[in-house]
């Protein structure tokens, strides 16, 4: 389904460019492959209502970052949040849509999907490559019962600037002490050990076509592709299950701060259900519209995809920002402005 959805918009994008022009309503935007399945079904919504094209290509937080900047697409894309000192720095603005969890996936046959359970430190651990095999004594620790094999564990990372990456390595340093002095965490890391794959839709592909494998993707891709996730320890210390009540229990922990640029990391949430690797993904837009027409457009997609979209995003496990979030956000909104100064949108 997701491939079919990304071939549309792959389409759709090089139509766009065929064309001696683009409609002055159509905009196109890049960057992190973690929102791309819940981007493609908004745009291929909205296009349907409205014959505004929404054209979007998963390219990896880095990259979307660096295209903004750059300014070759109209909006960026990001799960790695900019800081306040970066965003003004830079002239953007930065805002959220939508939540949703960073999951282990393995390939372990004859292990259930939920079947093993994991910690933040293990998996730093296994990440560092200290471990080794699957039917390790730590592993087996906290998996009685569970027969395990002595697989050697083949670890998979992304090969791109990824806010996925930033998201994992960030709960890694915060759980595991040695992956904080040795590795640290960003966007892109020196990995210890392991095989690359490009955004998250590449790394789900390698783990599927390597026994013994681990790797970590946005839970859609986990879900579209059948892949057999870990259970991971929540913050409370019981192992949950990466689902978007889960991911919802640990949302409704966040901060939010508009004067941050809403800059918010989800890890490590209290309560005994929260999905430890939770997060939001966010778009980045320039504060000063060189085409006020173009800037509407832009929020006046995301505020469709507010007001319409969340049935979308629960069908593919996002979790919908609060209500009181997205009104923080509107009311946000109206330090986007155009060439004259006046803000390019106003949510009614």
């Amino acid at each position: 389904m997701f491939k079919t959805m990304m071939a549309a918009a792959a389409c759709a994008t090089l139509a766009l460019g065929a064309g001696n022009a683009a409609q002055a309503t159509d905009i196109s935007g890049a960057g992190a492959t973690f929102p791309a399945p819940v981007y493609a079904k908004w745009a291929e919504t909205y296009k349907a209502q409205t014959g505004t094209a929404v054209n979007y290509q998963a390219i990896g937080s880095g990259g979307g970052i660096k295209q903004i900047k750059a300014k070759t697409v109209e909006f960026g894309a990001t799960d790695k949040p900019l800081k306040a000192d970066e965003l003004a720095a830079a002239g953007l603005f930065q805002f959220p849509t939508v939540m949703g969890g960073v999951v282990p996936v393995i390939n372990l046959p004859g292990i259930a999907p939920g079947q093993l359970k994991l910690t933040g430190a293990l998996l730093g651990s296994i990440y560092l490559g200290d471990i080794k095999k699957w039917n390790d004594p730590q592993i087996a620790a906290v998996n009685k019962g569970v027969k395990l094999p002595g697989t050697p564990i083949t670890v998979v990372h992304r090969s791109d600037g990824s806010g996925t990456s930033f998201v994992y390595t960030n709960y890694l340093a915060l759980k595991n002490a040695s992956w904080k002095t040795k590795v640290g965490a960003s966007d892109s890391v020196e990995w210890p050990t392991g095989i690359g794959g490009k955004g998250n839709d590449g790394v789900a592909a390698a783990v599927k076509q390597t026994e013994g494998s681990i790797g970590y993707v946005e839970y859609a891709y986990a879900k579209q592709n059948h892949m057999t996730y870990t259970k991971l320890q929540s913050a409370a210390g019981s192992f949950v299950d990466p689902t978007a009540v889960n991911f919802a229990a640990a949302a409704s922990h966040g901060q939010w701060s508009p004067s941050q640029g809403f800059y918010l990391l989800l890890l490590d949430q209290p309560g005994a259900n929260s999905w430890p690797i939770t997060a939001a993904t966010f778009i980045l837009v320039y504060k000063q519209q060189p085409n006020a027409a173009v800037g509407s457009t832009i929020l006046k997609f995301y505020d469709w995809a507010y007001k319409s979209g969340d049935p979308e995003a629960a069908q593919l496990d996002y979790v919908p920002l609060p209500a009181n979030v997205k009104a923080l956000v509107r009311k946000a909104w109206l330090d986007v402005k155009g060439p004259d100064g006046k803000p390019v949108y106003v949510s009614h």
